[in-house]
C-alpha cells in the first residue's frame, strides 16, 4: 500500500505544481486536471518510461495482471484523495480492497495505488494523502453526456439504452454473484463512464466502489434500521436511493435489490437525463422521499417518436417499493435481452 521512498518528495511536489508523481517504482506526468470533488482531485497522467524500448516489460506493464487494462499512449486517470482523520484513512482502505474483489470490463478495474503520510501544513490538515490510478475514460460519465445532450435537446436511441443499461447489469451482476453478494449502493449516471464507439453502442463501466459494501444485513432493531439509515444518507445518492434505505423497518432483511431500484433510476435517466423523482425536488411542498417511498414516477416528453411503453414497464417493474417483490439481476438481464432482440432489429 506504501509509496516508493524515492518518489515520496516527487509525488508530493508533482501535484502542487512540481515535477512527477510516482506510485509505487511507477513515474508518472500530470497532463491536466479532469475534475474534483470533496476532498478528491482526478487527473490525467502519461507514465513516463525512461527506456521505451522496453516499455512493454517495465512499469505499469509488469505490475497489471491484464494487459487489456494498459493504455495504447501510457495516458490513465490518478484519483488523489486527502485524508484528514484515521476515518476516512479506514474508507479508502476499504475502497481499496473492495475494488481488488472485482474484475470485469465493464467494472472500473484500481490498476495500483500508494498511501503515504503527509506532514501537515499550514493551508491543510490533511495528514495522508492517497494515490489511486485506473484506466482513462475521456468521454466522461453518463451524466455528463445526458447533460450535453439535453442542452442540444438529443436522446439516446432506444437500441442505446437498452445496450448502456445490459452493461451496467453486466457490471452489477458479477458484484451480486460474489460470495457474499456485493452491492454497490451508489449506481447513477454519475457513476457510470461512457466511451463513444464509430457505428456500435457507446461502452459502459461502473465506477467508484467507495459505498461498495456486502450487500446482506438483517435488520432486527430500531437503533440498527437508523444506524443503516444514517449510513445510506452518506454514501447513497438521494435521488436514486432505494426506500428501504429511506424509511427501513425495524426488522427487514436487506440484500443486493437495493442496486435494483437504482439501477431502474438509471434506466430512466438514461432515457431522460434525470432520476425519476427529481421532479419533487422542484414542486412546493414536494418532497423526494415521499416521491420514492409512494414510488410516484412522472414521464416527461421524450424523443419523438417516444420511447416504447415496454420501456416504461420496465423501470417500473425495477422500482417497487417493497424489496421483497422487486426483481434480481438475473431477471432483469433475461429481460433486457428479450428487449434488445425486439427493438435493435
Amino acid at each position: 500500500m506504501g509509496c516508493s521512498f524515492s518518489g515520496l518528495n516527487a509525488l508530493y511536489d508533482a501535484v502542487n505544481g512540481g515535477g512527477d508523481v510516482w506510485i509505487n517504482d511507477n513515474r508518472f506526468r500530470i497532463v491536466r486536471q479532469l475534475g474534483e470533488g470533496g476532498f478528491a482531485y482526478v487527473y490525467l497522467v502519461k507514465e513516463v518510461i525512461s527506456d521505451a524500448s522496453s516499455a512493454s516489460s517495465v512499469g505499469l506493464a509488469k505490475k497489471v495482471k491484464d494487459p487489456s487494462h494498459l493504455s495504447d499512449d501510457g495516458t490513465y486517470a490518478m484519483k488523489k484523495v486527502l485524508i484528514q482523520n484515521n476515518e476516512q484513512l479506514e474508507l479508502v482502505r476499504e475502497e481499496i480492497r473492495v475494488s481488488s474483489l472485482f474484475s470485469h470490463p465493464n467494472l472500473l478495474p484500481l490498476l495500483d495505488h500508494a498511501i503515504i503520510a503527509i506532514k501537515p501544513t499550514q493551508e491543510g490538515s490533511w495528514n495522508h494523502e492517497a494515490y489511486l490510478l485506473f484506466p482513462v475514460h475521456l468521454d466522461g460519465t453518463l451524466l455528463d453526456n445526458s447533460n450535453a445532450m439535453k442542452a442540444k435537446k438529443e436522446f439516446f436511441s432506444t437500441s442505446d439504452v437498452l445496450q448502456i443499461f445490459r452493461q451496467l447489469c453486466a457490471g452489477l451482476k458479477h458484484m451480486h454473484g460474489l460470495v457474499p453478494p456485493y452491492a454497490h449502493n451508489d449506481v447513477k449516471p454519475g457513476n457510470v463512464l461512457l466511451t463513444r464507439r464509430k457505428g456500435q453502442a457507446p461502452l459502459a463501466i461502473l465506477m467508484d466502489f467507495g459505498s461498495a459494501r456486502p450487500a446482506r444485513k438483517l435488520i432486527r432493531s430500531r437503533s440498527e434500521a437508523l444506524q443503516l439509515q444514517e449510513w445510506a444518507s452518506e454514501h447513497c445518492s438521494a435521488p436514486f436511493r432505494a426506500p428501504e434505505l429511506w424509511d427501513c423497518p425495524s426488522d427487514a432483511d436487506i440484500d443486493e435489490r437495493t442496486d435494483i431500484w437504482s439501477l431502474g433510476c438509471t434506466l430512466y435517466a438514461i432515457m431522460y437525463g434525470v432520476s425519476p423523482f427529481e421532479y419533487a425536488l422542484g414542486e412546493s411542498g414536494g418532497s423526494l422521499q415521499l416521491a420514492i417511498i409512494n414510488a410516484q414516477i412522472k414521464w416527461p416528453a421524450g424523443p419523438k417518436p417516444p420511447y416504447p411503453e415496454a420501456l416504461h414497464q420496465f423501470v417500473t417493474w425495477m422500482l417497487q417499493p417493497q424489496a421483497a417483490v422487486r426483481p434480481q439481476i438475473d431477471d432483469i438481464i433475461i429481460h433486457v435481452d428479450k428487449l434488445i432482440s425486439k427493438f435493435s432489429q
